[in-house]
């Protein structure tokens, strides 16, 4: 057969039995092992693939892009995993989530893990990796996979086959030890170059190359405020009974849901009021900021903890920070020379503080409107005056940076940092990634209320995802409190809004393995038809419609 290789615009022979591995150490003789998987006519597949037919175009790609890190990611879990089973015969290995630039994972062991423990696992993993073993894929039928993995005690794998839609499931093998992953792996060990563990009691971070440290190891960052708030959100995972994707489709399935969406909901409403009690608590407060990156739910979150220090006897006012946007002329630039509307540098923070100011003192203050078609400010609404009860609400992008109300005394400000932190897993081995869930969320709201299709809204994550890694994960230590928007059912929500919305992505779409990757995701997921118990105040209402807020 005949391919063209996308990278170098020719056209070479290949046998029709070769895999992708096999054609990828033929064109790249020494440099093969940086390139992680490859686009086969814009189809992602695994390097352990042969689905590809005369004349197809193949593409291999490296950690760079995004599906390339994913495997690099994928298969140095693996690794790990394998080598902590090695080492402590079969322990239970979960990864929970990202925290300190890379995993956060825990060991089901006897001891706490010491530095001893790590060296160990460091050592074997170098060797795993030193030994370029064999990946090998295998597709078996879920009956025989259901045996393996009840074999090897791996009971949150066994639940999550119960609802699988096809008879075959694609499973990895490494020297007699299974496992499953949600997308590909490479083929051998050796494709990993780069990774550190470090201890993080009371488990292990699992440190890996990311985009930001232009995919070099990362500078190690503690976030002990976010640490605290997965471990609420591990709490509340144990209270409503569901770790797992498994353990959610059971309820689902059971009709047991509807007390779970009450519960979440509830706990929800709780954290919303202990922040507000908070707030109350301190006469000092008079400015209370929120940020989060997108699609978190800054908007019905603003709107509920507004009415929860009214009810504490407060008043409160609202402010945009997207009215304070210099003129247009001024706006600054991004690298790539085109108009950079996240950058801090797009607020005219002067006129901002002069007016935060003037309000706290019971001044007299004209908010201005900004004009988004004409490109500057217009001083159309009504002056307004507060009292010394009013609470001033800001949600913006850059709320937990200090330099937005650098004119402020700290003692006056209360700064939120909102995210949507799951607490929900695949199973123990695939974590849910929290801008996965945001990104689905994003979808459904764009579509449904802006007209956007998924083209569209995935042709402006990126810039999104870049702009929070810049003006708003720096920060979030700085926060006096953190608020976990994620509820553990909505993925059984978004499915239905979000499946038929993915599946208009074209083959020749740039975005289609992207649009491979989210339905096999949504694919583990039981659709929640019933939304009756869903409040109108749930932050889920500002993405799927009947919120009682818009």
């Amino acid at each position: 057969m005949k391919i063209r290789l996308a990278d170098r615009g020719e056209t070479i022979e290949v046998y029709e039995n070769e895999t992708l591995y096999h054609i990828l150490m033929r064109v790249h003789k020494n440099d093969y092992f940086k390139y992680l998987g490859a686009k086969v006519n814009n189809k992602l597949k695994g390097l352990c693939s042969k689905d590809f037919k005369d004349n197809d175009i193949i593409e291999f790609i490296d950690i760079t892009n995004p599906d390339g890190h994913r495997i690099y990611v994928r298969t140095l879990s693996f690794i790990y995993v394998k080598a902590c089973k090695d080492i402590y015969n079969d322990i239970d290995v979960t990864i929970n989530h990202s925290l300190n630039k890379g995993l956060y994972t825990e060991l089901q062991y006897k001891h706490l893990v010491t530095k001893k423990h790590l060296d160990a696992i460091k050592d074997r993993m170098q060797e795993i990796i030193d030994g370029k073993k064999p990946i090998k894929t295998i597709f078996l039928s879920v009956e025989k996979a259901r045996e393996i993995f009840s074999s090897q005690g791996m009971s949150d794998k066994v639940e999550m086959l119960k609802y699988w839609s096809k008879d075959y499931i694609r499973v990895y093998e490494m020297d007699g030890y299974y496992d499953t992953f949600y997308g590909y792996l490479a083929p051998n060990t050796g494709f990993i170059d780069k990774f550190d563990l470090r201890l993080f009691y009371p488990g292990i971070i699992l440190n890996y190359p990311t985009r930001e440290s232009n995919f070099e190891l990362p500078e190690y960052i503690e976030q002990k405020k976010l640490s605290k708030v997965f471990k609420e959100a591990e709490e509340w995972g144990e209270i409503m009974d569901v770790a797992h994707v498994g353990a959610l489709n059971n309820k689902i399935a059971d009709n047991t849901i509807r007390d779970m969406i009450r519960l979440n909901e509830a706990l929800h409403e709780k954290k919303i009021a202990y922040i507000a009690d908070e707030i109350t608590k301190d006469k000092n407060i008079k400015i209370v900021l929120i940020a989060g990156p997108s699609s978190s739910g800054k908007t019905t979150f603003a709107q509920r903890l507004s009415i929860q220090l009214r009810v504490n006897g407060k008043k409160t006012y609202e402010i945009s920070l997207d009215d304070y946007f210099v003129d247009r002329h001024l706006t600054p630039k991004d690298e790539k020379g085109d108009l950079d509307f996240e950058s801090i540098k797009a607020l005219d923070l002067e006129l901002f503080n002069e007016h935060l100011i003037d309000l706290m003192a019971g001044e007299e203050v004209q908010i201005p409107v900004y004009n988004f078609k004409k490109g500057c400010r217009e001083f159309t609404r009504e002056p307004v005056r507060l009292t010394d009860e009013h609470i001033i609400i800001i949600e913006g992008i850059h709320g937990l940076n200090d330099e937005i109300t650098k004119s402020i005394p700290q003692a006056n400000k209360y700064k939120i940092y909102i995210s949507a932190l799951t607490q929900l897993n695949i199973d123990r081995h695939n974590r849910i990634s929290t801008s996965d869930l945001r990104l689905l969320r994003r979808l459904v709201r764009d579509y449904t209320h802006r007209g956007n299709d998924a083209a569209k809204t995935m042709e402006l994550w990126d810039n999104v995802i870049k702009g929070a890694e810049r003006y708003i994960f720096p920060y979030q230590e700085n926060a006096d409190a953190i608020f976990n928007s994620a509820l553990v059912y909505e993925l059984g929500v978004l499915k239905k809004y979000a499946e038929p919305i993915i599946m208009e992505i074209d083959e020749d779409n740039i975005f289609y393995p992207e649009r491979q990757r989210l339905l096999k995701f949504l694919s583990y997921f039981l659709p929640i038809e019933d939304e009756s118990d869903i409040p109108k105040t749930s932050i889920l209402r500002e993405f799927i419609g009947g919120s009682s807020f818009e």
